[in-house]
């Protein structure tokens, strides 16, 4: 038989992966709140919460900025090769530039693939040339956000 990702593997059950659910729509929830939907004490909803950052399972509550209401109205994916003994260096110099939101260090030609945030496109150059004394870029506008981040599939 197949084994896939269950709640045995997983160790969480349809209360757990309700919570989890019911929290990524609302972060801000309050427990009293999450304990009716799930049909269960507020005491018991706090505890399971408790376990599930404990376990790792949850890592922190967030809340979602939308970078356009801030005046970033451009987004880029740049993907960045780094020349020869820079790669710690461009690393660095990456966590350093804020209109970089979000890197990964992936396989293949390029190490990072990254996200930047743009007042306007006259930015772009700046920012690039600050990296690019150190590694390739290559970059594409993001014209629309097909899928945002979510949940991976939690049954």
């Amino acid at each position: 038989m197949p084994v896939s990702l269950n709640s045995r593997e997983s160790g969480l059950d349809a209360v757990d992966r309700r919570l989890i659910t019911l929290l990524c729509a609302n972060a801000r929830a309050p427990v009293a709140e999450l304990a009716r939907a799930v049909g269960m004490s507020s005491p018991s909803v706090a505890d399971r919460l408790r376990r599930l950052e404990e376990s790792g399972v949850i890592r922190g509550y967030t809340v979602d900025v939308d970078p356009a209401a801030l005046g970033y109205t451009l987004e880029a994916i740049v993907r960045v090769r780094p020349m020869p003994g820079q790669l710690r260096h461009v690393e660095t110099l990456l966590k350093e530039i804020p209109e970089f939101i979000e890197c990964d260090k992936v396989t293949g030609d390029d190490c990072f693939v990254a996200r930047v945030v743009l007042r306007s496109i006259g930015q772009l150059d700046p920012i690039l040339e600050r990296v690019t004394e150190y590694a390739e870029t290559n970059t594409a506008m993001i014209k629309d956000a097909t899928l945002r981040r979510r949940l991976p599939p939690l049954a």
